[in-house]
């Protein structure tokens, strides 16, 4: 059986529908504070704090746990910097807690949701895995630090890891049974939506003076589906012995500016969806474009929704079911 920590969130939830659709038995560990009940499709669900070493323990003593994907964790970048003792507790203090309990119980197999926030501020595009590793945020130090860890941990115990460093999350299940609900939410594209559906009045964009071909900012956003597939493929890699100590980019390999965003959006959903320009925000690169290079080749991943037009789609299928008044 396959434990999926955060199993009950917006990426986790996904990948538990694709192991599935794989045939495996998959058990949910979420303590449900910023999870959803209604994302949890497994049978076999234990809710705990990923930081109650005694509560982890228990799910491995009751399932034949085999193998972790450990998605649970705070990923607030600008609460991050405002209270970063809880996100040194719950993201590093959590993932000992996890690591500790593996070693007592002999699992040796962990796919870790890593983040771009370990790169910082780039200084080229696209990103490779072998780029300086620079984070300016508590969020990426505490994914960085997580990542020291596995090494060690493999090193020392012969822990074996991948860790899949992804960077703008998008789009929903094309078949409308997951997607984003955050609370507060943060993300460029479900913000574009509230704005269709009435939610609010208009979206800020934050810099429009950036070196970039609108002056906006370029991100690159990856389908939520294709990223769950990357984590089904670095699982089979740690099960078949391939996979020791990795890490990895998943990116979509071009980048779109926040008004491609909006423009796309306007389209997608027929709406208006009015903008107002800001100024920038502190610590915002101009381009942040990952190369999903070595994946590709190590790992055989292919991005199955690629285009813009097809994540904003299924995630406006999607956000106008869940928040529609």
């Amino acid at each position: 059986m396959i434990l999926v920590t955060g199993g009950a969130g917006y990426i986790g939830s996904h990948v538990v529908l694709s192991l599935r659709e794989m045939g495996h038995e998959v058990v949910v560990l979420d303590d449900l504070s910023r999870g959803h009940e209604d994302l949890i499709f497994s049978p076999n669900f234990v809710q705990c704090d990923i930081r109650d070493r005694e509560a982890v323990g228990s799910a491995f003593a009751r399932f034949p746990i085999e193998a972790v994907l450990h998605f649970a964790a705070r990923s607030l970048v600008g609460e991050s910097m405002r209270e970063p003792e809880v996100y040194y507790d719950v993201n590093v203090n959590g993932t000992l807690s996890l690591l500790s309990v593996m070693r007592d119980r002999g699992v040796n197999a962990l796919v870790f949701s890593s983040s771009a926030a370990v790169y910082g501020e780039p200084e080229r595009t696209p990103i490779s895995e072998e780029d300086e590793l620079r984070p300016t945020n508590v969020y990426g130090e505490t994914k960085l630090f997580i990542e020291s860890m596995l090494r060690r941990y493999h090193e020392a115990y012969g822990l074996n890891s991948v860790s899949l460093r992804y960077f703008n999350a998008a789009g929903a299940d094309p078949e409308g049974r997951s997607g984003e609900d955050h609370d507060p939410e943060t993300h460029l594209i479900p913000l574009v939506l509230d704005v269709a559906l009435g939610r609010r009045k208009e979206i800020a964009i934050f810099g429009t003076d950036y070196p970039t071909p609108d002056g906006s900012c370029i991100r690159d956003y990856i389908h939520v589906t294709d990223l769950a597939s990357a984590h089904v493929l670095a699982l089979k890699s740690l099960i078949q012995g391939k996979a020791r100590c990795s890490a990895y980019n998943l990116g979509n390999g071009m980048g779109y500016s926040v008004k491609d965003v909006i423009d796309v959006a306007r389209r997608v959903t027929s709406k208006p969806i009015p903008a107002s320009a800001g100024p920038r925000r502190p610590g915002d690169p101009a381009v942040l474009v990952a190369s999903s290079d070595r994946a590709q080749k190590d790992l055989g991943w292919r991005r199955a929704h690629p285009e813009l037009e097809e994540i904003v789609a299924t995630a406006w299928e999607w956000h106008r079911r869940r928040f529609s008044r």
